[in-house]
């Protein structure tokens, strides 16, 4: 039953019967069967058929959650009997927002360096997606914010305080400034991550806080984008200071302080909250706790 219940996951996040069965390496019509071996065994009916995919069913959408926590556990009985046997080793699915992408390859080569054993794929993803993906057991854990909009019931281990400096050229304004408050950048050509970004939102929370429109003339949702058309054109950029200073790295910009705002957000290192923890993550957690930035 575990192999069909991978396949109702996969159904689940695809909606699609033929991208579902190239995720799982399988062919479309041992995909079908499959999902109907499971509705025989569980007798009820689980996906809405026509001439395409049409959606669970609410049997289905309820056999979903079972589906999740059973494939999980599964996984995590598989890493726990591997530890007893190899100790600390497999592969590890971390996925992080955008702007603490330094923060992830932080934690990954200090564990990696204490645990060879243990590999890791990293993925940018927005906070919106992180969740979706641990949901979906797409990932293990994730790097994202921990106190600015709801995260269901996860696992957090606090990383740092995400503030913020501007990053323009070397002969612009505001280059020569020591610090600035989000009033001081009115009227300023800026560049700034899109909306579906939660730094973006937050961004623009500072902003309405101090009364300012901010005048964001390029947006994207590469932090790439963003520093190249710093240097490319001469825009002024707003970005997490350990993000910021890795990215100006060899270019002659200036990175100033931006004062904080009302709120200071917690970035962090999520997973599932499922008791108990695999000895891998919970390595992992011990881990983020030792390099977190207090301040």
């Amino acid at each position: 039953m575990l192999a069909k219940l991978e396949m109702l996951l996969a159904l689940a996040k695809e909606q699609h019967f033929g991208r579902a069965a190239h995720s799982l390496g399988i062919t479309q019509p041992t995909l079908s069967a499959g999902i109907r071996q499971l509705e025989e065994q569980l007798g009820v009916k689980l996906v809405q058929r026509g001439s395409r995919f049409g959606g669970l069913t609410p049997e289905g959408q309820r056999a979903l959650v079972w589906a999740r926590q059973i494939v999980g556990d599964s996984r995590r009985l598989r890493d726990e009997m591997r530890f007893s046997k190899e100790g600390l080793s497999g592969h590890l699915r971390l996925a992080a927002i955008p702007t603490a992408l330094t923060w992830a390859a932080r934690l990954t080569s200090h564990f990696t360096e204490k645990h060879p054993n243990v590999s890791f794929t990293v993925l940018s993803r927005s906070s919106i997606d992180i969740l979706a993906m641990l949901e979906n057991l797409d990932i293990d854990a994730g790097i994202t914010y921990l106190d600015n909009e709801p995260l269901g019931r996860v696992a957090a281990a606090s990383l740092y305080r995400e503030r913020y400096v501007v990053i323009c050229p070397a002969d612009h304004a505001l280059a020569i400034r020591r610090r600035l408050t989000w009033s001081d950048l009115s009227g300023v050509r800026l560049c700034l991550l899109t909306p579906d970004m939660q730094n973006r939102r937050i961004i623009n929370r500072n902003f309405m806080e101090a009364g300012v429109e901010p005048a964001a003339l390029v947006e994207s949702n590469s932090t790439i984008v963003l520093v190249s058309h710093v240097v490319e054109g001469g825009f002024a950029t707003i970005l997490p200071t350990d993000l910021a200073r890795f990215l100006a790295v060899g270019r002659d910009l200036a990175l100033v302080p931006v004062a904080d705002g009302a709120f200071v957000p917690t970035v962090g290192l999520v997973a599932l909250h499922h008791e108990p923890y695999t000895p891998v993550f919970e390595a992992l957690q011990k881990m983020a706790r030792s390099i977190a930035d207090p301040s």
